[in-house]
């Protein structure tokens, strides 16, 4: 069971002057789900080599068992230190696709073509796609066989309005996960903010927020298994 990681690139949080990048917890939660079912993991970003941590998630407020374990873990912070370039990566050789969040894959992941095409190949094949908290964003141009938008007709979630505004970036950020998802014709569903939340609907597994990222990866192997 060979898995692929897809992280962002992108480390400025719009014209604010403060860094953003990939949320810590969304990041090692999946990827102690994944690694301890037995799977082999690649991490991949736009850029390759070390993709940009949002500070935030540094906090010793926002650590967790997973975000302890994966900083004591020299190979999982080499991993991460060493991502493959997503133009070098073949969907051939994996099972399935995740993608973690934080702020970043709004800017880059999600107007991305090799990330949209990526996505749009793992459905088409058979390979499920799972993406939490803003990561859903990189849904946004995603296209099913249909031609109409992925999400259209699918129960999905993701980072809420009321979670963005929670943490004031509403007029920050280039576009709100939440009405993004209902402008393409997804059922959005949400949980309570900042509770765990994870929708299933055929091979799309989405997160609504960082204590969602567990429960997102488990939905992902449920449908590898």
């Amino acid at each position: 069971m060979n898995i692929l990681l897809v992280l962002t690139s992108h480390d400025k949080l719009g014209n604010t002057g403060e860094k953003t990048g990939f949320w810590l917890e969304e990041l090692a939660a999946p990827y102690y789900a994944f690694l301890d079912a037995g799977a082999t993991l690649t991490l991949a970003s736009p850029k390759g080599s070390q993709p940009p941590l949002d500070p935030k998630s540094d906090d010793p407020s926002a650590q967790t068992e997973a975000t302890r374990r994966f900083r004591a873990d020299a190979a999982a912070m080499k991993a991460l230190a060493h991502t493959q370039k997503l133009a070098d990566v073949s969907l051939a050789g994996f099972d399935a696709v995740f993608y973690p969040g934080g702020h970043g894959p709004l800017w880059d992941l999600a107007e991305e073509p090799l990330s949209i095409a990526l996505i749009e190949q793992a459905i088409q094949t058979g390979k499920p796609v799972g993406a939490v908290c803003h990561a859903p964003g990189v849904l946004r141009h995603v296209k099913g066989v249909d031609g109409k938008p992925l999400v259209n007709g699918r129960q999905v979630t993701g980072f809420s309005n009321s979670e963005e505004a929670a943490v004031g970036l509403t007029e920050v950020v280039p576009f709100l996960v939440e009405d993004m998802l209902k402008a393409n014709g997804g059922h959005y569903l949400s949980g309570a903010d900042w509770q765990p939340h994870a929708v299933t609907d055929g091979l799309l597994v989405t997160g609504q927020n960082p204590a969602s990222s567990e429960a997102a990866a488990h939905a992902l192997l449920n449908l590898l298994a």
